[in-house]
């Protein structure tokens, strides 16, 4: 199993995340976020990656800390669960429907961290949560994760249904680009020799 816990504790957060990249999709998540929590739900569910996430933030100044300081402890956990990176497929990319939103999201495990975040919102939040911070957490989570990742919704009105997209867009494409090649399993996929330097 491929595997890793992180623990970060800030001023502003205290987070504990573990992964386990061969799981089933499981999840135990608590940000005291309803709109995050239900989102990471949907990542350990469609990427087949289990996820535990225990996070405590500055709730009470807004939702931006615990949301950041969550992308970066998760994506520094699947960086660390990926070891080398030998064998896996590195690539890969999706269409991701959600009733009338649709997302394009690609991904490039390189080890050389890169978003391109392309997504317009109609509203400032959906119930208590900032749109804006749906591009906050894939930007900590990219950098952390050492992952190129494009995320563009090509179109769709229901912000609910954006996000929505977008994550499930990443879920389906980390599933795939995690996924160990059997016809290369000792192999790292990179004429380098090495992803990430």
């Amino acid at each position: 199993m491929r595997t890793a816990s992180i623990k970060r504790k800030t001023k502003e957060t205290d987070v504990e995340v573990s992964v386990a990249l061969d799981g089933r999709g499981e999840s135990s998540i608590s940000t005291g976020i309803g709109f995050l929590d239900h989102m990471l739900d949907l990542l350990a569910r469609h990427s087949r990656i289990d996820i535990t996430v225990k996070a405590k933030g500055d709730l009470h100044i807004d939702h931006h800390h615990t949301t950041e300081d969550v992308g970066i402890a998760l994506g520094q956990a699947v960086k660390q669960a990926l070891g080398d990176m030998r064998g896996i497929t590195r690539y890969a990319d999706v269409h991701l429907p959600m009733d009338e939103a649709l997302a394009r999201v690609v991904i490039d495990i390189s080890g050389r961290p890169f978003l391109v975040f392309k997504a317009e919102f109609v509203r400032d939040k959906v119930g208590t949560f900032d749109t804006e911070l749906v591009q906050e957490w894939f930007q900590a989570f990219a950098m952390n994760a050492g992952i190129t990742l494009h995320a563009q919704m090509l179109y769709g009105t229901n912000d609910h249904h954006i996000a929505e997209a977008c994550f499930k867009g990443l879920a389906r494409a980390l599933r795939a680009a995690i996924a160990i090649d059997e016809r290369a399993r000792d192999e790292v996929p990179s004429t380098k020799g090495s992803l990430g330097g």
